[in-house]
């Protein structure tokens, strides 16, 4: 089995679990591949010379690798969709971070998930994306995410005023401090945060956010992601910012934003032991009674 390991930075109390992990993947014949920041990472704790192959891009990733292990937080794993794109290559995150929604394997865990997978004891785990369309300039090409489209005021006093189409239909005009417009899978990111709904993964639906709205009549609103989003920022004086996951870009008022559903998928890896009603269950501590 081909296998690709990303990973930017962690915590050195981690680094006797994750050399234990990819001497296991050594073991049971992995043909190894090590995102460039992680290879140096571990290079001095492990001897790799001969074991694995070194990639940066999505270029530089082989097109016939069968799985790639996310290792980090949820953002991490958000970063390897950039490297993965549109390959089909599944995605299994392994957790060293604070909460992970989307990497919802445990390092701690990471032994039985690997015996999962050479057994074939798992599924994937369909995921839409969300697209910016236009401007066609401010993204590139890697104009996606996973999570969540967010514009932001930049400043600290200012409301932003933002007005929203669905499908050329009027819906409203937000002043609040942003909005974000939420795929399912950033149902449990930003837009939980701000109060919006959690809604799970296969729902084909968008979430509209508003973050801090000045009308407090004004809630989050979720439409099908068949819909085109058109958001426009009027009547401001200094830059927003255009976030998209983990990227961001500073945009000038009056501008015009349009918003789609992605054409492609991403697939994560979904083992027997995990699912999603699990993972919120879990994660948001619902059920538990600390006085039982």
């Amino acid at each position: 089995m081909k296998i690709a390991l990303f990973g930017h930075q962690f915590n050195t109390v981690y680094l006797k679990k994750i050399t234990r992990l990819i001497k296991l993947l050594i073991d049971k014949k992995a043909d190894l591949q090590l995102h460039k920041n992680l290879y140096y990472l571990i290079e001095p704790y492990i001897n790799l010379k001969n074991e694995s192959g070194v990639f940066e891009n999505h270029e530089q990733l082989e097109k016939d690798t069968d799985l790639m292990i996310s290792i980090g937080g949820d953002g991490t794993l958000l970063d390897s969709v950039t490297i993965i794109r549109d390959s089909g290559i599944p995605i299994l995150g392994i957790n060293i971070g604070k909460l992970g929604f989307l990497s919802s394997v445990s390092i701690d865990e990471a032994e039985e998930a690997v015996n999962l997978i050479f057994d074939k004891n798992y599924e994937l785990d369909k995921r839409s994306l969300i697209k910016f369309e236009e401007p066609s300039d401010l993204f590139g090409n890697l104009n996606y995410g996973l999570n969540e489209f967010s514009v932001i005021k930049r400043d600290t006093s200012t409301m932003i005023t933002i007005s929203v189409d669905i499908d050329d239909v009027f819906l409203n005009t937000y002043w609040a401090d942003g909005l974000i417009i939420s795929t399912p899978t950033g149902s449990t990111g930003y837009s939980l945060s701000c109060g919006g709904p959690i809604v799970s993964p296969e729902s084909n639906n968008f979430i509209i956010t508003p973050i801090a709205s000045h009308n407090l009549t004004v809630r989050p609103i979720v439409i099908p992601d068949k819909c085109k989003i058109k958001v426009k920022v009027v009547g401001y004086h200094h830059d927003f910012l255009c976030v998209l996951d983990s990227r961001s870009r500073a945009l000038s008022p009056p501008a015009e934003i349009l918003l789609s559903k992605l054409e492609f998928e991403v697939n994560l890896v979904s083992l027997e032991c995990k699912n999603f009603y699990k993972t919120i269950r879990n994660k948001l501590a619902w059920g538990f009674d600390k006085r039982n």
